[in-house]
């Protein structure tokens, strides 16, 4: 078993410290009871067959592993100068410029949507692909998807390498209510939403010994504790806290903010609130459609404008309810909505496509 390794070690010296680390690994192998009780170790000795598993594993390690990258852009085919109009030609164009850019460099297109609305003249395109990043660094593709965008006059282009790039940032408002904000929390610890959360702020005093705050202590995310009255939303220190932060997040957030405020912020902001508007509004109005016997809810998250309720659309849920449902098991689906809604809509693929649809 040693000849075979060190022969092939002193043959290939560059590879001596990976070669050390899997000769171990096939010794354990060989060694352990568990599955190979019938095997001597000495039956091994010299054998090509470890030699040859051995090459094979270390050649396996030499090998990039693909990478995965989503390019989205948009572009309007508005009236030229002339009055023509050139969208019937760049159309089909673009999509032949983006599939030759990836391909150019090696990478493989898992899927391409394509988006023309009717009533609008502006094509969208979203492209998922597989990249070698030793043949397509990140850099030099920033500079091909910037060719490509200026080449189209692209209204917007973003292109994002989840493994690569630097997570979002984000910052998560909320109230009394904790089901979203603790789905949000427990999905950013189970890594099933890869994004950097700096704070969670709120007008709700929540007493440290609750599940949220013991969470937060534990995993060293702030939260900032800001009462509020009528005249005085506090969104100036807001302001201050997520100046650092990619998008906001209202975790059932039940207040509104300011035209002001969503202009000086400048940057995405998520909400989610249940189905059950515009028929049921104002207080408790879960169970106001219980009472009246509402066949489907719903949950729809979207970007906050200064239109209450009336921004982009990102993500949208139905559930069917019945008599069999109390009022209780109601509300439970109906929470049950909104969060998965929520999660759907922070995921960075969700929001890298909503990005330019907006």
């Amino acid at each position: 078993m040693e000849s075979a390794v060190d022969g092939f070690r002193s043959s290939h010296p560059a590879k001596a410290n990976k070669n050390e680390a899997f000769k171990n690994i096939v010794s354990n192998i060989i060694h352990r009871d568990l599955e190979l009780q019938q095997l001597q170790p000495t039956y091994f000795t010299n054998s090509k067959v470890v030699l040859k598993f051995i090459y094979f594993v270390v050649r396996l390690g030499d090998l990039h592993v693909p990478l995965q990258g989503c390019h989205v852009i948009t572009f309007s085919d508005d009236d030229d100068d002339d009055g023509s109009r050139s969208g019937d030609t760049r159309l089909p164009l673009s999509v032949a410029k983006l599939s030759e850019c990836i391909a150019s460099r090696g990478g493989n297109i898992n899927c391409v949507d394509v988006f023309v609305p009717e009533n609008k003249h502006v094509f969208y395109s979203r492209s998922e692909f597989v990249f070698d990043p030793s043949r397509w660094p990140r850099a030099v593709m920033d500079d091909d998807f910037a060719k490509l965008s200026r080449s189209f006059n692209a209204v917007r282009s973003m292109v994002r390498v989840p493994d690569l790039d630097p997570k979002y940032k984000i910052a998560v408002l909320a109230s009394k209510q904790d089901h979203c904000l603790v789905d949000v929390l427990h999905g950013w610890q189970e890594g099933r939403l890869p994004v950097d959360l700096k704070c969670v702020i709120s007008n709700h005093d929540r007493p440290p010994n609750t599940h949220v705050m013991r969470f937060l202590e534990r995993h060293g995310i702030p939260y900032h504790y800001l009462p509020m009255a009528l005249a005085n939303k506090r969104e100036e220190e807001i302001l201050g806290l997520v100046e650092d932060t990619d998008f906001l997040v209202l975790a059932r957030y039940m207040q509104l903010l300011s035209g002001n405020f969503l202009e000086r912020y400048g940057k995405d902001i998520i909400n989610i609130h249940h189905g059950l508007l515009p028929s049921f509004k104002g207080g408790n109005p879960s169970k106001q459609a219980f009472d009246a016997g509402v066949k489907l809810i719903g949950a729809t998250s979207h970007f906050v404008t200064e239109e209450l309720d009336s921004g982009p659309i990102i993500e949208q849920m139905v559930d069917r309810v019945s008599h069999r449902d109390n009022l209780r098991s109601f509300v439970q689906k109906s929470e049950n909505l909104e969060k998965q809604c929520l999660t759907s809509a922070i995921s960075p693929t969700a929001h890298c496509e909503c990005y330019l649809t907006k």
